[in-house]
């Protein structure tokens, strides 16, 4: 079977492996990807690759003998794409602001191309409606953060929100569980103000360096237990990793986080007094991923001058049940 399909003009910009699984939403992606590098499909009557973005009116023409289909079908039956349902908290013409998961990296993990990921899962999401936007990521939360994040559905938006984001006109907050009492008073704030780059002995990692960039980050207490504080943190500026560095630097890092503080995942038994493990169990972990969540994010409302619109993300199941434990047992001292 031949198919020729047009690509909208709502769908600009699009990668084609994703545009071929919104056509083809039974079959799995990694099963379509290799069709491309068979040279099973055409892009304008010409070759193509996997990673190729479409322009509006451009024509993909997929060649598929019946043995393919059969082969594609057995495939998405017996494994079937790796995707994960991503509550949407506000959506208008322009923008989805959606409430992501943790461990769930935005784009595709370089070293796992198959892996699930916040852009695969939005895409097939949104493919089963009449003309799917395509989902534009604006700005990047970390794989292990939870919270609201801002998608553009449009070019257009996708170049307001981003200039937006440039000139600081988005107002970001987060939730931080850190490892210390942090000592501010009540309804005081601070503002972190210490200059970021790249580590020179880890690859990917930031640190606080003379002839780093500017990075700002205002802080403030929301909840405090003994030895361990929940903070309110407001980034005025957006480097990489900023939040998680600063808060090191401050000595106050997150209470889970592998890369800058010194667990991978936060347990009952490193705060409960007394506490005995079951005999023959290993005992579950009440976090196991940064203590560090996106909670409000307010942004002016697309193709709408002076207006703005507030989303805000409830906290996870995981980050509520470590903060219910440390009230239980670490409650603040009087």
């Amino acid at each position: 079977m031949h198919y020729h399909l047009t690509v909208a003009e709502e769908q600009s910009g699009i990668v084609l492996d994703q545009f071929l699984v919104g056509a083809f939403p039974n079959f799995a992606k990694a099963s379509l990807r290799r069709v491309v590098r068979d040279g099973k499909v055409l892009l304008n009557g010409g070759p193509c690759v996997p990673s190729h973005r479409l322009r509006s009116h451009d024509v993909v023409s997929v060649l598929l003998a019946d043995e393919d289909e059969d082969q594609l079908a057995q495939t998405a039956a017996a494994v079937g794409p790796e995707r994960v349902e991503i509550p949407i908290l506000y959506e208008d013409e322009h923008v989805i602001a959606l409430d992501k998961p943790p461990h769930l990296a935005c784009e595709p993990d370089r070293w796992d191309r198959e892996k699930a990921h916040l852009l695969d899962s939005l895409n097939a999401q949104l493919v089963s409606r009449p003309l799917p936007p395509v989902p534009r990521i604006v700005h990047r939360l970390d794989r292990d953060t939870s919270g609201v994040m801002l998608v553009a559905k449009t070019l257009e938006a996708e170049r307001e929100l981003r200039t937006a984001f440039d000139e600081h006109k988005v107002e970001k907050t987060y939730l931080a569980l850190v490892e210390g009492d942090f000592g501010l008073e009540d309804g005081q704030s601070e503002t972190i103000d210490l200059p970021l780059g790249p580590d020179s002995r880890r690859s990917g990692n930031v640190v606080v360096r003379e002839d780093g960039k500017p990075a700002q980050t205002e802080v403030s207490v929301e909840q405090r237990f003994h030895g361990f504080s929940l903070l309110r943190c407001r980034p005025l500026t957006g480097r990489t990793h900023q939040i998680r560095v600063h808060l090191a630097a401050r000595g106050f890092p997150l209470v889970v986080d592998p890369a800058y503080g010194r667990r991978k995942a936060f347990a009952l038994s490193e705060f409960k007094v007394g506490y005995r493990k079951k005999p023959g169990r290993v005992e579950p972990s009440l976090i196991d991923r940064l203590s560090l969540h996106s909670a409000r994010i307010v942004f002016p409302k697309v193709g709408e001058p002076g207006s703005q619109l507030t989303v805000e993300s409830a906290l996870p199941k995981d980050f509520s049940r470590v903060l219910k434990q440390l009230a239980k047992f670490r409650p603040a001292r009087p």
